[in-house]
């Protein structure tokens, strides 16, 4: 015959794992709904050969690729950027917001 203190506990283990389980599917859907509004704003702003650009910079550089989406939502909210951001506009944003590359010269001696 069981413990009835072991089956208590084992109960309240497994109620806190269903409240886990809860909140991790509660904030997986949050975070899945941000990118779906994300990605409906970004079509808006974005031509198809700058959303191309950006996709090919996520492959690369996930991290500056979320900063520069995140920065031309920010644009657009705001009221600063105006109409369709096309490849030249976002080439240009991506050169002022990408670090500046030092030069490495190897001299042999």
């Amino acid at each position: 015959m069981e413990d009835p203190e072991l089956e208590a506990l084992r109960q309240k283990r497994y109620e806190e794992l269903q409240q886990q389980k809860a909140r991790q599917a509660e904030s997986e859907q949050k975070a899945q709904q941000f990118e779906m509004q994300k990605q409906s704003i970004l079509r808006q702003i974005l031509t198809p050969e700058a959303r191309d650009r950006l996709a090919n910079i996520r492959l690369a550089n996930p991290d500056q690729a979320n900063a520069v989406e995140m920065q031309l939502i920010q644009l657009a909210q705001s009221g600063r950027l105006r109409g369709v951001v096309n490849d030249t506009m976002l080439r240009e944003i991506l050169g002022q917001i990408a670090p500046q590359r030092r030069e490495i010269h190897i001299e042999r001696r």
